[in-house]
């Protein structure tokens, strides 16, 4: 396993995380009165937005997983529909999921559903970018042992940090602290939020200590 590979991948993993940095610090110069738990709802869109374009923007020129045919505008079009497709219904899928797991069916519904977006950023955006809309490839990499290159390890690593990291923001909501980060979503979204940037500094790490036993099979 190359060096410069793990190096190419710390980079654009720190990028990533310099996004989620950028967005909680520099809206507050141009929108008066923003702030993480004050504005919330206008964060997750920014943080949201953020992510997702320097995600497309990395995987633009990095190219991690490019296909060595060359493929026609017209297939370039349908894959960008139906990349959009699907992230939309990971949204929905997030949403209906959260609800199941004890968020307001009705009430606060549209910071439900931005929780979910920013979700589905941390994770299916990841896999559109990556292994674009092929549900078979997205089952394999999510399968034991079926990653096939240190691009997909740290897909894997981020995206189970960033559901981690929601489902253990999710435990002092209920709690009576009456703390202003207890309000629903703020503590998962900042739970998923960290659990992101963690696996994104976590992934090349453990890949480096475990290069020498991961050994990738072109399937």
């Amino acid at each position: 396993m190359r060096e410069a590979e793990i190096r190419r991948l710390l980079a654009a993993n720190l990028l990533c995380a310099l996004s989620i940095v950028l967005a909680a610090v520099a809206p507050a110069f141009f929108l008066d009165g923003f702030s993480v738990l004050g504005t919330h709802l206008t964060w997750l869109c920014v943080c949201s937005v953020c992510v997702a374009t320097f995600n497309i923007i990395l995987h633009l020129v990095l190219k991690p997983n490019q296909s060595p045919k060359r493929r026609a505008f017209a297939h370039k079009i349908s894959r960008f529909l139906k990349c959009c497709i699907y992230f939309f219904m990971s949204c929905i899928l997030f949403h209906a999921i959260i609800v199941l797991y004890g968020a307001p069916l009705i009430e606060l519904v549209t910071e439900t559903f931005l929780f979910a977006v920013l979700l589905s950023t941390f994770t299916t955006l990841q896999c559109l970018c990556l292994l674009g809309p092929n549900i078979q490839a997205w089952i394999r990499v999510f399968s034991k042992n079926g990653a096939m290159s240190i691009w997909e390890s740290s897909l894997q690593i981020t995206s189970m940090c960033s559901i981690l990291g929601a489902w253990f923001g999710a435990f002092p909501i209920p709690l009576d602290w009456d703390r202003p980060w207890q309000v629903w979503p703020i503590s998962c979204s900042l739970g998923a939020t960290f659990g992101y940037m963690a696996g994104l500094i976590i992934a090349p790490l453990w890949i480096h200590w475990n290069r020498k036993q991961l050994t990738y099979k072109s399937r």
